[in-house]
């Protein structure tokens, strides 16, 4: 057996079985693959497919466990590769970070910044999605980390951790009738405005639904939008009271507008980074995440990745 198998077999399975879409992904040929795929079958003894003619319908029992094997020597070559890539080219390379618009556009400036000022030999390559997304993108190793507050935790895949918390802020124009009151806003008063913040998939939103919910209110939420700053946009011309993450705040460029905590109408959020299970993670990655958060020190990072091995 050799790992030229191997990856036709893992291909196969990633391609939904479709031996041509495999062969094209792995610059060869349809038989070539089928081939290789009989090859390996007979030297293990066992099918790892279950065919029709000479389509392959269904991934059999010991197939699943064969693929399984497969996918941890792949990754470890990949691993092997990254160490050769980082002790060959040390404190050089490209650093791939998928995350959020938040993210990006309030968190990631400065740290970056301090990232480049270490490691001035080493592009980062930006990539900006919802949360799903991102850790999609590091499951498939197109990135190397992963940083959101929705999803991430949610993928066996990845190995994750908490970052660094955060609430949501009311954003209103100066004079609203809400910067007047000395008690604590409530949902109902709040629900009584329309209401612009988020996308459902982004920045805490789920925890907004679930708070007017929970109180069996239903918001009047007349815009949505990916961009704290679209948000404070529309606030400004009167569409509604924002709700908005309070990294977004800019006191500088937003001095027109007030703000106030909502801790206690939606509560605490997380933001979390993920890594994928096993990979192997390079120094200026973990230099990154310090930066990011000085609970995630790089014992802390490789505790975690180890415990959750499979």
């Amino acid at each position: 057996m050799n790992l030229h198998q191997f990856k036709f077999v893992h291909e196969a399975a990633k391609r939904g079985l479709n031996l041509t879409e495999a062969a094209k992904a792995l610059h060869t040929s349809q038989p070539g693959v089928s081939k290789a795929i009989l090859e390996l079958e007979l030297e293990l003894g066992v099918d790892i497919f279950a065919r029709h003619g000479k389509r392959l319908k269904t991934i059999t029992e010991p197939g699943r466990h064969v693929l399984s094997s497969i996918e941890v020597i792949l990754n470890e070559l990949n691993n092997l590769k990254r160490i050769g890539n980082e002790y060959s080219a040390k404190d050089s390379g490209t650093f791939s970070i998928a995350t959020t618009h938040t993210q990006a556009r309030y968190v990631l400036p400065q740290v970056l910044t301090d990232l480049r000022r270490a490691y001035p030999s080493v592009n980062i390559s930006l990539h900006q999605g919802t949360p799903s997304q991102a850790a999609h993108m590091v499951m498939s190793e197109e990135a190397d980390i992963a940083i959101a507050t929705e999803s991430l935790a949610d993928y066996q895949d990845l190995v994750t951790l908490p970052c660094y918390d955060w609430q949501h802020v009311l954003v209103l124009p100066p004079g609203h009738a809400l910067i007047q009151k000395k008690k604590p806003i409530t949902l109902k008063e709040l629900g009584a405005y329309p209401l612009v913040t988020y996308h459902p998939s982004f920045t805490g939103r789920q925890k907004i639904d679930q708070a007017f919910q929970a109180k069996h209110l239903i918001p009047n939420i007349a815009l949505e939008a990916i961009d704290s700053d679209v948000i404070k946009t529309y606030v400004r011309i009167g569409m509604g009271v924002g709700i908005i993450a309070e990294m977004a705040v800019q006191p500088q460029l937003d001095s027109d507008l007030v703000f106030k905590p909502a801790s206690h109408l939606f509560g605490k959020n997380v933001a979390r980074v993920a890594f994928r299970r096993g990979a192997y993670l390079r120094q200026f990655v973990l230099e990154f995440a310090k930066l990011l958060s000085p609970q995630l020190t790089e014992k802390t990072i490789r505790e975690a990745m180890n415990s959750n091995k499979t």
